[in-house]
């Protein structure tokens, strides 16, 4: 083989070897360029799982939220109407009954058979007792605290130990009740009804109350319109007041709350509750001729007194 020829021969192996190198050089490349773009790919199908995810999460906690039933404020009338409601049930008249003389009119000689004057002509109205009736003789308030029929009032409502007590409940019903408890040092008193009552009233603390707070008297004005409602606001703390009862009796309570809610005669021994329908008092005191200014015993001091005996 002459010399030219094999100097192309080596020339175009030469070539051949370059370009396969190259070649080998640009599918190196490009698998390499490959396995990125796969990666590039599993990331982004990952990223994009993940995005569903967290969609699938948001459209979740969405129908969640749509599914929740919508809580508005209530209003102040609402409020007050719920308390009343939660708590008028369980709120009693008391009605007290005494025996009362029946008395008949005669008329007699003031001279008596002095016979200077038998024939005066004058006689003088006199009245004689022929036998008793039980009589109404006034009323007060209550509120049962237990559902087998203890009912919380003041001592001066059932305070005379001769007279008979009948509670009238807030359906209509009329129980004979029976003063099992008078304090010696507050002006609260329990009595006991027999039944079972599903509805009582629950005691809330009297101490969280602030001035202005709004709170709601129940009790039977009057001794006539039972459950009668009226509103005001705690006007003061922690008061002593002189309070005396029809019978004269005096007695000093102290760290009384003062409220301008009405509390008429009748609502003694009547709940004094707050906006969430819980006992914070029992009314005990009015000032008469005053704007409106009542006071009310702390249901916390009512709760310590009675401890251990309910």
């Amino acid at each position: 083989m002459s010399s030219p020829l094999k100097v192309v021969i080596i020339s175009l192996f030469l070539v051949t070897l370059a370009i396969g190198i190259y070649n080998i050089g640009q599918i190196s490349l490009l698998n390499q360029q490959l396995g990125s773009l796969g990666n590039s790919i599993r990331t982004l199908s990952q990223s994009q799982a993940s995005t569903s995810q967290k969609l699938a999460v948001a459209q979740q906690e969405i129908i969640r939220v749509q599914n929740q039933p919508s809580v508005m404020p209530q209003s102040q009338d609402q409020l007050l109407t719920a308390a009343v409601a939660k708590v008028a049930p369980a709120v009693v008249s008391v009605v007290i009954s005494e025996d009362v003389p029946n008395l008949q009119v005669t008329y007699e000689n003031p001279f008596g058979n002095d016979p200077l004057f038998r024939d005066f002509g004058f006689q003088i109205p006199v009245y004689q007792q022929k036998g008793t009736t039980l009589q109404k003789v006034g009323a007060g308030s209550g509120f049962l605290i237990s559902r087998d029929g203890y009912i919380l009032t003041n001592k001066h409502v059932v305070a005379n130990t001769a007279a008979e007590y009948t509670v009238l409940l807030s359906t209509g019903v009329q129980k004979t009740g029976t003063v099992v408890y008078r304090d010696p040092n507050n002006d609260i008193a329990v009595i006991k009804i027999s039944g079972n009552y599903p509805t009582i009233a629950h005691f809330g603390d009297s101490a969280s109350m602030k001035i202005g707070q709004t709170v709601v008297a129940i009790g039977n004005a009057l001794g006539e319109y039972s459950n009668s409602v009226s509103v005001g606001i705690i006007s003061g703390m922690n008061r002593t007041i002189q309070a005396s009862d029809s019978g004269g009796n005096v007695e000093q309570l102290t760290g009384v709350l003062q409220t301008d809610a009405s509390i008429n005669p009748g609502n003694s021994g009547g709940p004094l509750i707050d906006l969430n329908g819980d006992i914070i008092g029992i009314n005990v005191a009015t000032v008469y001729g005053s704007s409106n200014i009542s006071f009310s015993i702390p249901i916390n001091t009512i709760e310590k007194a009675i401890h251990g005996y309910l």
